[in-house]
């Protein structure tokens, strides 16, 4: 999976603070984002302007449900409908949850509820929160990961100062002896208040770093080492993000056991969409 930020030097140093015991236990994480920047929230085009010469509609839908072209749904704008793409959450979720599931090692979710603008037929909200909640693991306690996104932001950390300002767009955790603020992808990892960044001794670099993100690419072709974000733990990254987007579509809270949801069948329904126009997977 093309997540570049895996290769930062950054994304290392966080797992070694967090590790080091930086600041203490870490129950809750919050992420945010200012996505989505194309329309969601929207009702379905009703005009049928004519396709561009340059674009191959029929196979741009694929196995999605048919629709007529119009310009709401491509270029980039397919982002915010279901039937193409996955929303906020979809579009960045893998990127920025990353840093945290490797520096809290974690796996599958149990619970899932979301709240969000209000929902129409065909698009994803404007904005939403997201609540995962994760067990405890081996040397971690239970976590909740709160997702916001539409430019929503989590409560302000009590130990940042009053002159300055949460990132645009970041990751947040909080821990029982202070907290860790970064921005969305990683960089400028930051220990709340400043006057612990300043002070805390750094640990040793225990952490193999990266050749770099498109070397370590090259290097699985060939062969050698998995890229960080191998197919395995990339697609682990992607389902739990999707499962947040059906927590967003139910409105409900949603058990989760690793393969479905033990409270709500309906919310199963969305776990495997049918293909559509003649398009088979084998």
């Amino acid at each position: 999976m093309s997540t570049q930020s895996d290769s930062l030097e950054e994304f290392r140093i966080i797992r070694e603070w967090i590790w080091d015991g930086a600041i203490g236990d870490v129950m809750e994480v919050d992420i945010w984002t200012d996505r989505p920047i194309w329309p969601q929230g929207i009702e379905r085009p009703t005009d049928t302007p004519p396709v561009p010469d340059t674009l191959d509609w029929d196979l741009f839908i694929g196995p999605a449900p048919y629709q007529p072209y119009h310009p709401a749904y491509h270029p980039f704008r397919f982002r915010g409908w279901y039937d193409f793409g996955t929303g906020a959450l979809g579009d960045m979720g893998c990127h920025f949850f990353n840093p945290v599931f490797k520096a809290l090692k974690l796996g599958q979710p149990d619970s899932i509820y979301a709240s969000s603008t209000p929902l129409f037929p065909a698009t994803y909200p404007n904005a939403s929160i997201v609540h995962y909640s994760f067990p405890a693991r081996d040397g971690f306690p239970a976590l909740k990961l709160n997702w916001y996104d539409g430019g929503l932001k989590p409560e302000r950390p009590k130990e940042l100062e009053s002159n300055r300002e949460i990132h645009p767009t970041g990751i947040l955790f909080r821990g029982s002896k202070g907290a860790l603020m970064c921005n969305s992808t990683g960089n400028d990892p930051r220990l709340l208040p400043e006057s612990r960044h300043r002070s805390y001794k750094r640990p040793p670099k225990t952490e193999k770093r990266s050749i770099g993100h498109y070397e370590e690419w090259v290097e699985a072709c060939k062969g050698g080492e998995p890229a960080g974000v191998e197919f395995e733990y990339g697609s682990l990254l992607t389902e739990i993000v999707l499962l947040g987007n059906i927590a967003i579509r139910t409105g409900k809270k949603l058990d989760w056991d690793g393969n479905r949801f033990t409270n709500n069948e309906e919310a199963n329904n969305y776990l495997s969409e049918p293909y559509q126009n003649g398009w088979e997977l084998k």
